[in-house]
């Protein structure tokens, strides 16, 4: 849906990706593992590590890392749209929207104005650290193209196996 809007209101489309999402996230509950292999404490092999974050591989690490992305989005004035809970928006003095599609740890921002989607970037990149890819080239696997003339998006995925 929110490709269809970028095509139909020309809108500028970014992509930037969250560098070690679930270490974002806090934990709820205590977590005790075993000590890393390569990290073990000699004579104290049978003592186990108290984990302060969420870590990858933990079955709450996803549900953390959206519930911290959720909370800061919503902080700054973003609406979180009633039908899919991973696309948020803001809508502009000038009657535009700023919106931000999250998919794990991969986002899409897209508006009318690239000044918004930068302001946007500075500020999500002050709270989590980002590799910022900036113009939308490939989505899920599916390569884009934005032909402004024609008011189209193409979707591609001639490379998939």
């Amino acid at each position: 849906m929110l490709l269809a809007i970028v095509a139909s209101f020309d809108l500028e489309l970014e992509q930037l990706d969250v560098k070690t999402d679930f270490l974002h996230g806090n934990l709820e509950e205590q977590i005790y593992m075993k000590q890393p292999e390569g990290f073990v404490v000699e004579a104290k092999e049978d003592h186990a590590c108290y984990s302060k974050k969420s870590l990858y591989g933990l079955k709450q690490s996803p549900r953390q890392w959206y519930k911290r992305i959720d909370s800061f989005m919503i902080g700054h004035d973003y609406s979180r749209n009633n039908y899919d809970s991973c696309v948020y928006h803001k809508k502009l003095l000038d009657g535009t929207f700023v919106y931000l599609l999250l998919y794990v740890d991969d986002m899409l921002i897209a508006s009318k104005s690239i000044f918004e989607i930068n302001k946007l970037k500075i500020l999500l990149n002050n709270e989590f650290e980002l590799k910022i890819l900036t113009v939308a080239k490939k989505i899920l696997g599916m390569e884009t193209h934005k032909d402004r003339s024609a008011g189209k998006l193409y979707l591609s995925q001639k490379e998939v196996y």
